[in-house]
C-alpha cells in the first residue's frame, strides 16, 4: 500500500489542496499499477512561523519582503 506524504505551508485553499490529493492518487496510481484503494495521501499544512530554511521562517522571510526599503537619507 503505497504511502504518499506532502508537506506544505498553510494557506492554500481546500480545493486546491483536494485536486492536489486526486492528482497525486492518480499518478501513484497509473505508475505502480496499484489499486486506487491502496493509495493513501496525507497532506500536512505547517504553519509559516514553524517553517524554516537557513534559520529564517517563512513567516520572517515574507515580512521581510513586504517592509518598505528605506530611502536615500533614512535611517534603519
Amino acid at each position: 500500500m503505497p504511502l504518499v506524504e506532502i508537506t506544505l505551508v498553510e494557506g492554500r485553499p481546500p480545493q486546491l489542496l483536494r485536486e492536489l490529493i486526486h492528482e497525486v492518487h492518480a499518478a501513484v496510481e497509473r505508475s505502480l499499477g496499484v489499486p486506487g484503494g491502496a493509495v493513501r495521501v496525507v497532506v500536512r499544512e505547517v504553519p509559516a512561523t514553524l517553517w524554516a530554511a537557513g534559520d529564517v521562517t517563512i513567516a520572517e522571510r515574507g515580512a521581510a519582503r513586504a517592509a518598505p526599503a528605506d530611502g536615500p537619507g533614512e535611517a534603519s
